[in-house]
């Protein structure tokens, strides 16, 4: 009964998998280079560090902005109730009163210590380093990308060989049954093959689970959503044997030096740090700018005369007859003073000068440089730990690359010898020479030489992709 479950599973699977298959017959087909793209595409972490650099190309623009003079201009419309005195005629004025002022002005630091030169150029290396951090991000997602690329088409192999080795048990089961009902091997023998047969089915199936599970671990890297009909392209790898392309650690170490991301990132973060000293340096410097304003304005208080009259007036009398003595004058008749009048007369205009001499300001300025120094050598250290991690990297992959080689002849050695052996336990088998516990021994130490052979192979793959990364080479199993 349980021999006919496992059977029943087994088949299911299997029958899926063609279903599977023969439905993406027209579906595409990913390569590395498609999933690698599409990873960096719709990486959130990605589209975040876009973001980041967009902030930091805005703050480049605005320290560059910073340099050039400022320029304000304003206007006030104002009503006035009770007594004030008023700004244009300096008298007091007591009724409804409407005022009117305009003005502009510009400033422009001539010296402030280079800090807004200095800043200027710390958001630049700012704005490279934030390019350099997503390269790196890019750089991990696409690493990333290959080893489940990878891990995919060796998952793929593994199918394939339990897919052979269930089939040539399959072929097996049915000679030794023939044996038996001829009475020249013991039934024994066929429950042991069959036992077999049904655990290299179940093995057929758990390769397949792991398969599919490695396109989905694939599929949530890259961001897809869950797609059934997802399928890569099996590319021919790299040959293992080759070994001119492994470069000693030491000369990939002094290339990536000056090209990969993250030390290209850690050089800028040491440089904006320095700038950040020069920055808190110069606020001890004096302050030397100049500005100059226009101004005018307008008040209802202001009046002008618009005509005048003629009056009579008595001012003393004559001693003689004692007639009145009369005077006169000219009585004003006012106005409010015309708009246009008031903002020509009362415009005015300066220029200055001006000196700011930093003196006592609580140590503000020592403690900022101080800080500086300190984040500065943060920084320093940051390099060298990004640097240190690199060399460490690179000796690991190269040493890797060399073991899987090693590895891989020396598995390729115990194929050849276990594939030998297994033929001809195979013959002792069918001739009762030998029992099917030592047969089936036999076919499991050919198995595993056959999988210590792959996993060394995808190995060194692996880690000379690794190392051809970190020469500036594009991503490639080929």
């Amino acid at each position: 009964m349980k021999f006919s479950v496992n059977l029943f599973l087994a088949s299911f699977f299997v029958f899926l998998s063609f279903l599977l298959h023969s439905g993406l017959r027209a579906q595409k087909l990913w390569t590395l280079n498609d999933c690698i793209t599409y990873a960096i595409e719709n990486n959130l972490d990605i589209k975040k560090q876009l973001l980041n650099v967009k902030v930091n190309r805005a703050n480049l623009l605005q320290s560059q902005l910073n340099l050039l003079p400022d320029l304000n201009a304003g206007a006030t419309h104002v009503y006035n109730w009770g007594k004030t005195i008023d700004q244009y005629t300096n008298t007091f004025a007591v009724n409804e009163v409407r005022s009117n002022s305009f003005s502009i002005q510009s400033n422009l630091t001539v010296f402030d210590g280079l800090q807004k030169i200095n800043t200027m150029r710390q958001k630049k290396i700012d704005l490279m380093a934030t390019q350099y951090d997503l390269g790196v991000l890019e750089n991990d997602i696409s690493l990333a990308v290959a080893g489940f690329y990878l891990e995919i088409l060796m998952n793929m192999e593994l199918v394939e060989i339990a897919h052979n080795q269930a089939d040539i048990s399959k072929q097996q089961v049915r000679r030794v049954r023939q044996l038996v009902d001829a009475g020249a091997v013991a039934r024994g023998d066929l429950l042991n093959i069959e036992a077999q047969a049904t655990a290299e089915e179940m093995q057929v199936v758990e390769n397949q689970n792991r398969l599919w599970i490695s396109y989905l671990s694939l599929m949530q890297l890259i961001d897809l959503p869950l797609d059934t009909s997802f399928r890569i392209v099996k590319p021919q790898l790299r040959s293992v044997e080759d070994q001119r392309g492994i470069l000693p650690p030491e000369a990939i170490y002094q290339y990536a030096l000056g090209n990969r991301p993250e030390i290209q990132s850690a050089e800028m973060k040491l440089e904006s740090a320095r700038r950040s000293i020069a920055i808190a340096r110069g606020s001890q410097y004096p302050i030397i700018s100049v500005g100059g304003s226009w101004g005018t304005g307008y008040s209802g208080a202001s009046k002008e005369v618009a005509s005048s009259s003629l009056y009579m007036y008595p001012i003393g009398i004559t001693r003689q007859t004692g007639d009145t003595v009369m005077g006169f004058d000219y009585l004003p008749t006012l106005r409010t003073k015309s708009f246009s009048d008031q903002l020509k007369d009362n415009e005015n205009k300066t220029l200055g000068f001006y000196l700011s001499i930093p003196i006592f300001n609580g140590w503000q300025s020592r403690n900022a440089i101080s800080q500086a120094k300190i984040y500065t050598d943060m920084a320093e250290h940051t390099l060298q730990q990004q640097k240190n991690t690199l060399r460490k990297s690179i000796e690991q992959a190269y040493t890797d690359a060399l073991s899987a080689q090693k590895k891989h002849k020396a598995a390729l050695s115990r194929v050849d010898a276990q594939e030998e052996a297994y033929k001809y336990a195979q013959q002792k088998f069918e001739v009762g020479m030998i029992t099917a516990f030592d047969y089936n021994t036999s076919k499991k130490d050919l198995t595993q030489a056959q999988l210590e052979l792959l996993q060394a192979r995808y190995d060194f793959v692996f880690k000379t992709t690794i190392l051809d990364f970190y020469m500036g080479k594009p991503i490639s199993l080929n």
